[in-house]
């Protein structure tokens, strides 16, 4: 299924839309259903088979594009982030490949939904960057968990754009501040449950600045597995449902380019997962 999240009437909703890209309230589906992304995480999976025995109503249905449409996650309790976790972006970088993953958090006021604009003040930052990622999203508390067991944590995937301003990035002694303005997350536009993905590691991740391919790789390329990072991250903490966990984004990012290409007010940037999504954000000056 692929889930949205957005306003209707004033009222925060939970939304299935079918394929035809029509979607449905699941608060109009029948009594006992989540009616929120946050009661459907709270629920978990098995709130999660409720919605899926239900299925979607297209007779109430209404075209995605025209929703209010919120991040598929309003309100991540956390976002995790793992650096240099495809080969390619640590090799355009010259950095050696990894000996564990490299986390980093953003903050979770950068989240962002499909459509709505990226802005940055240029007075603070002048090197806006892009970085097309997978996202996993927690459905379950993951506390030691194997590596065999992580995927079982996951209940859905969507895409993730983690802009980054480099000079703020490059100059601070760690990433939270050039990995955590305002609007510097995007994710969606929806979230596609778990059981619609047959293999995190065969999906392939792209990302076009103005129609212009600037990343392409596929996830098998990832250092480190959407399950051995859920399982690397659970050893040292909890995740709990509504995390997201950014897993890498691969090389062709704009900072390592010949010449560097940053992004400027007035592109449009798009990350395309094959299976999740098509997560599409205009870049504008905010003072």
């Amino acid at each position: 299924m692929r889930l949205v999240s957005y306003m209707d009437e004033g009222e925060e909703t939970l939304g299935i839309v079918d394929t035809e890209g029509l979607a449905a309230s699941a608060r109009s589906l029948g009594p006992g259903l989540p009616a929120t992304m946050d009661a459907l995480l709270r629920g978990g999976h098995a709130a999660l088979d409720r919605l899926r025995s239900v299925g979607p109503n297209t007779d109430m249905g209404r075209p995605w594009q025209e929703l209010d449409l919120l991040p598929p996650v309003p309100r991540p309790r956390n976002i995790v982030c793992v650096g240099r976790n495809y080969r390619d972006h640590a090799d355009e970088e010259g950095a050696e490949p990894p000996a564990r993953p490299e986390l980093f958090l953003k903050h979770t006021s950068s989240v962002l939904a499909h459509g709505r604009p990226i802005a940055w003040d240029p007075g603070l930052t002048a090197q806006v960057d892009y970085e097309a990622e997978l996202a996993a999203v927690i459905g379950a508390p993951a506390r030691r968990v194997p590596v065999e067991k992580a995927l079982s944590y996951v209940i859905g995937y969507t895409c993730l754009n983690d802009v980054s301003a480099r000079d703020l990035q490059f100059s601070d002694l760690q990433w939270a501040r050039g990995k955590s303005l305002e609007t510097f997350c995007p994710l969606g536009p929806w979230l596609v449950t778990y059981d619609e993905v047959a293999d995190p590691q065969a999906l392939m991740v792209r990302c076009r600045v103005d129609g212009e391919l600037r990343q392409e790789a596929s996830t098998a390329d990832m250092y480190y597995s959407v399950q051995q990072v859920i399982a690397y991250c659970s050893q040292a903490f909890t995740l709990l449902p509504g995390d997201v966990v950014a897993t890498g984004t691969p090389g062709g990012v704009g900072v390592f380019r010949e010449p560097p290409a940053m992004l400027t007010a007035g592109q449009r940037v798009v990350v395309e997962i094959d299976g999740i999504g098509r997560l599409e954000n205009p870049c504008v000056h905010a003072g």
